[in-house]
């Protein structure tokens, strides 16, 4: 069984983002709790909530993989700009205590000149002092896994290589404690990591034994299933649709089968609309057959 799901929009409410997904074929999704570019989140209602946690349930939904604001930058060189994506990031995570369970993922963010050491100290404090004061105010403990994704390296960007992220949890774990690391994980985007270098076309297997040797697979909690644009190495980021990119289907359906990857929610991340989503899907589970 596979655990797969595409981005669905939460404009229409909780409760129909599940019933959206179960159209298109799907069993988790991915959605964005307030404008993907930054804008204000979506208001919750508790009993709205609560009927997509049942409808979850019932139909055997595998975790979902929430994602953060596109904008949201905890490093970013001007200190407004840090501390708006703080308040966005605390606020997100607020919300969703009550959507218990699931995966919060995040871009780590891009340092703008001030150097990856510097936005990595940035990331693990923000990160150490945020989950301390989700906690404070909630109550509760942190009812969601942080997840930072693997990212290209285009420009300044942090997270293009498997120590960058591992670097941040060990820093953020100094901070809050060693509880604190059970709290954070990664999120595996196959584009990215293309893209970053990392041949998962030709050597699956070996990127996989790196993952695990620098930052472990039981800290690999989801993937972002995409194909790319650009040649292995580029630093690009542009997304494609399964098999129509350079990494091609049959390297995507390895990833898929892969027998250290089982269990995990795959989310697509490819330039479709539900049609397309919904044929991906079902191109997906035949891989599993």
């Amino acid at each position: 069984m596979i655990y797969i799901g595409n981005h669905v929009s939460v404009s229409k409410g909780y409760l129909a983002m599940g019933r959206h997904e179960s159209s298109l074929g799907g069993n988790t999704f991915a959605f964005f709790p307030r404008n993907p570019r930054g804008g204000r989140s979506k208001d919750t209602s508790p009993g709205d909530i609560a009927s997509l946690r049942q409808y979850l349930s019932d139909n055997n939904f595998g975790k979902l993989v929430v994602h953060g604001a596109y904008t949201m930058n905890i490093c970013a060189a001007k200190e407004e700009v840090r501390a708006n994506s703080r308040e966005m990031l605390r606020d997100d995570l607020l919300k969703l205590q009550t959507l218990p369970g699931n995966f919060y993922n995040f871009h780590p963010g891009c340092h703008v000149g001030q150097g990856i050491e510097t936005a990595v100290g940035q990331i693990a404090e923000a990160l150490a002092d945020l989950i301390r004061e989700v906690e404070e105010a909630s109550q509760s403990p942190l009812q969601n896994k942080i997840l930072l994704e693997t990212m290209a390296g285009k420009g300044s960007e942090v997270g293009g290589s498997f120590e960058q992220l591992r670097e941040i949890i060990d820093r953020a774990a100094a901070l809050g404690g060693d509880d604190l690391r059970s709290k954070l994980g990664v999120c595996l985007d196959t584009c990215h990591i293309w893209d970053a270098g990392y041949d998962i076309q030709d050597d699956l297997d070996g990127v996989l034994r790196e993952f695990d040797a620098v930052i472990g697979l039981d800290n690999l909690c989801a993937v972002h299933l995409n194909d790319s644009k650009n040649e292995r190495g580029s630093r690009k980021d542009r997304h494609e649709k399964l098999g129509q990119g350079i990494i091609g289907a049959d390297a995507l359906k390895a990833v898929v089968r892969h027998p250290l990857l089982q269990d995990r929610p795959f989310i697509l991340e490819t330039p479709n609309d539900d049609t397309g989503y919904k044929s991906e899907i079902e191109t997906v589970i035949s891989w599993m057959i």
